[in-house]
């Protein structure tokens, strides 16, 4: 992933440790997952990348609940660990009218500023994401709670 840099930022190796992992979700909704947080305000330094990694637990397949949007920034999403028989849905587009894409091991999808995204798999998954745009806020979300999405 890339984009434009208006500045010049050191090589660096960050390890997983050092990636300020966040715990979010629960076992109950089945979105139980890891946030790993590596280039954003407070890690690795960039001019308009923000990227981590979220592993999903054993049980859980639903990620980036509640849905929401980034309107200063894209994201992309690299799904890895899906075993072969297994699928992922990953949803989009505007939160009212949404579509899915069927997702398979090691594929990418890329979501514009204005659509909504989640996804739920067949098996637990983990997942590269990377948002490029003006903001570097990791926590820079519009919410659009599920009971919205149709």
């Amino acid at each position: 992933m890339s984009a434009p840099a208006h500045a010049t930022y050191p090589n660096a190796v960050f390890t997983k440790e050092q990636a300020s992992p966040v715990d979010l979700g629960a076992a109950e909704t089945s979105n139980k997952r890891t946030v790993y947080k590596y280039i954003h305000l407070e890690g690795l330094q960039s001019c308009q990348l923000v990227m981590g990694l979220t592993i999903l637990a054993p049980g859980s397949v639903w990620n980036s609940v509640p849905p929401h949007t980034h309107t200063r920034r894209m994201e992309a999403y690299f799904y890895f660990d899906l075993p072969a028989d297994q699928r992922l849905f990953h949803f989009m587009g505007n939160p009212a009218e949404s579509r899915h894409i069927v997702m398979a091991n090691n594929e990418a999808v890329i979501s514009p500023p204005w659509s909504t995204h989640f996804g739920c798999g067949t098996t637990n998954y983990g997942f590269i994401w990377g948002m490029a745009g003006e903001n570097l806020v990791y926590s820079d979300m519009d919410p659009a709670p599920v009971h919205t999405v149709k």
